[in-house]
């Protein structure tokens, strides 16, 4: 699986640093803070696979995932620092559990190596039931999806991945495959082993992804795991608050 890839800045000695975003993201969510950190590194963000300008495929376990960023964490040259908020958290856990010798330090935004209850599958059910073919500028997809979706922040992010260009409009985003792995998406694999190395679990304050509860679990798992959170954001904590994120970042990955 050759992942699509967004690249900022040019290397430098500090390794480079990989940043993996959640469901129904892609690279290009991620671009402003990415451009800033790249002032020290260079830093490349990635289409998951059924994301973005990625391929599609017929599974999207952890398991999967993990694999794709570890083509790309070897065709980069080894050990990168990895950067993954959510769906692309846990992809950076199973990543630095399952190839260790690929990852120096890992940040993991706002989730936690746990099952959760919760499904995203209404979200596809409002993509899916809009009339694609009517709809030419973002003010009228914007419209559409107000039917089924009311919050401004999450039409304005699920919008993202909407091509307006293509005639009709479609969605950068294989629904289907996303639909029937949403079991898998939201689940955590069984896993053995430990990643020893640096480990941020940064969590925003406003949301609760990450209890005290999962803490035993993310400890068996990443010994050398330290916690923080950022305050007045919640589970999109990166585009909540970028600038604490982006300092959050810059000062682990230094």
């Amino acid at each position: 699986m050759k992942l699509n890839l967004l690249r900022h800045g040019a290397p430098t000695e500090l390794p480079k640093l990989l940043i993996v975003h959640g469901l129904f993201g892609s690279a290009r969510n991620w671009g402003a803070i990415a451009k800033r950190l790249s002032d020290s590194r260079e830093v490349i963000c990635v289409d998951m696979r059924n994301h973005g300008e990625s391929p599609w495929a017929d599974t999207h376990g952890y398991e999967d995932l993990a694999a794709d960023l570890a083509e790309v964490v070897a065709q980069e040259g080894g050990r990168l620092d990895v950067l993954g908020h959510s769906m692309g958290g846990k992809a950076a856990m199973l990543l630095a559990l399952q190839h260790p010798g690929l990852v120096s330090r890992v940040l993991v935004a706002d989730i936690a190596p746990v099952a959760y209850a919760h499904s995203q599958t209404h979200l596809i059910e409002a993509m899916r039931a809009m009339r694609l073919s009517q709809i030419k500028t973002r003010a009228e997809a914007d419209a559409e999806l107000a039917r089924r979706v009311s919050t401004p922040s999450v039409r304005a992010f699920l919008l993202q991945s909407l091509d307006l260009r293509s005639n009709p409009a479609r969605w950068r985003l294989n629904l289907d495959v996303l639909e029937r792995e949403m079991d898998r998406i939201t689940g955590w694999p069984e896993v053995e082993g430990k990643f020893e190395g640096p480990a941020l679990f940064l969590s925003g304050a406003l949301s609760d992804y990450v209890q005290t509860s999962h803490r035993p679990a993310i400890k068996a798992l990443f010994p050398e795991a330290k916690f923080a959170r950022l305050p007045n954001a919640g589970h999109w904590l990166h585009a909540e608050a970028p600038r604490p994120f982006e300092a959050t970042a810059r000062m682990w990955f230094a």
